[in-house]
């Protein structure tokens, strides 16, 4: 049990995560190329450093994003797993059904 457990709290720190346009904003920049803290700010001149910084700490406790120093700057980089693990523990099945059901309404039309 505890493992599922373990698993439902990773899950809703993704989901969390995932709620904001902001933090999905941030993600899409860093799916384009890895970036250096000043770089993402940069490329979201509509939030202020902090908020930016406020952000990421939700993105990397749900292991969104991972990020390592290297001198004085901080690199980030997506690390797309846990949306994977979402993807094949929630989007995939339920994507599934609705094709099923999709198929069902065709065959009922024929």
């Amino acid at each position: 049990m505890t493992g599922s457990v373990d698993k439902d709290a990773e899950d809703d720190r993704v989901f969390k995560a995932l709620a904001s346009p902001a933090r999905r904003r941030m993600l899409d920049v860093l799916r384009e190329a890895p970036r250096t803290t000043g770089e993402l700010c940069a490329a979201l001149p509509e939030l202020d450093r902090t908020t930016v910084l406020q952000h990421l700490r939700v993105l990397e406790r749900a292991e969104l994003v991972a990020g390592r120093r290297v001198g004085r700057e901080r690199h980030l980089s997506l690390s797309p797993l846990p949306i994977k693990r979402v993807h094949d523990r929630w989007i995939a099945g339920y994507m599934a059904a609705a094709v099923g059901l999709l198929a069902d309404l065709e065959r009922a039309q024929e």
